[in-house]
């Protein structure tokens, strides 16, 4: 399953967030209807334009916690100095999309910033 991890500056639109993630799954090569899931750090909860992007595209929306972010943020590729002092990881949705994935989660595409909103997927790869 692919989980689309998404990072935003507060007051995103639906719009907004649906594009940062048509961006990314276009940088990598993958359709929309591969996306399992969204993911977002907890804190963002409750931004309506996340609600309702995930809501618009009929996907459960996976609030990460805290720590199970710090917990993937070894795993990131990209960092923001924002991010950081913000959150104390280096990627929101890196880490969001690692997370939400379990340990052996696999990043395919770091993130894509599309205006207030990044964008990064990553791939749970099946139990042997």
């Amino acid at each position: 399953m692919i989980v689309a991890g998404i990072g935003s500056r507060k007051g995103v639109s639906a719009a907004e967030v649906v594009a940062a993630l048509d961006a990314a799954l276009a940088r990598a090569g993958i359709a929309r209807d591969a996306v399992g899931a969204l993911a977002t750090p907890a804190v963002k909860g409750g931004e309506p334009g996340i609600t309702a992007a995930a809501t618009a595209l009929g996907l459960p929306l996976v609030l990460v916690p805290q720590k199970t972010l710090e917990a993937a943020a070894g795993r990131t590729l990209t960092t923001s100095d924002r991010v950081i002092a913000l959150m104390g990881v280096p990627s929101a949705s890196e880490t969001a999309a690692l997370a939400a994935c379990g340990p052996d989660g696999k990043l395919i595409a770091p993130r894509t910033a599309v205006g207030p909103v990044t964008c990064a997927l990553a791939r749970r790869e099946p139990a042997p």
